[in-house]
């Protein structure tokens, strides 16, 4: 069995989808000169997914804006932050009907790539349209 250390304070995020554990840290910003304890763990069983991803990170919160950006990547992840060794607060990401300040329009000439503005996406079903250029984007293509 696989055991992991507490943490006094960060974030735990669970239920990524298998795959995206290392997408979601460079999301965090959290790279290998990250001075804290990071714990990537990756295909882990789960009755819920089959298998799971689990990024565990000390000393850093998250904030809405991020928490978005991570349901972009994996809809049903949940995240949890820690306070004194226990979880303080719990979310369970849902995809967001509009996003704004985040993501990237992964059209090359859209104007968002190349003026400064602020990035607006408004979901349709199940992919998001750019505010500028008006295309339509599955979600994980905004991260």
């Amino acid at each position: 069995m696989l055991k992991v250390d507490t943490i006094e304070m960060g974030t735990v995020i669970d239920h990524i989808v298998a795959g995206r554990g290392y997408r979601v840290m460079q999301l965090l910003g959290v790279s290998e000169d990250y001075p804290n304890r990071v714990a990537l763990v990756t295909n882990v069983p789960s009755k819920k997914m089959g298998k799971k991803d689990i990024v565990k990170i000390e000393g850093k919160t998250v904030d809405e804006k991020t928490v978005n950006l991570i349901a972009l990547l994996s809809p049903g992840a949940s995240v949890n932050l820690i306070k004194e060794e226990k979880v303080e607060k719990k979310y369970l990401v849902e995809l967001p009907k509009e996003l704004k300040g985040a993501g990237t329009c992964p059209n090359p000439n859209c104007i968002t790539n190349s003026e400064y503005c602020e990035r607006r996406f408004k979901q349709e079903e199940s992919r998001y349209r750019c505010n500028y250029c008006e295309r339509l984007f599955p979600p994980g293509e905004l991260v």
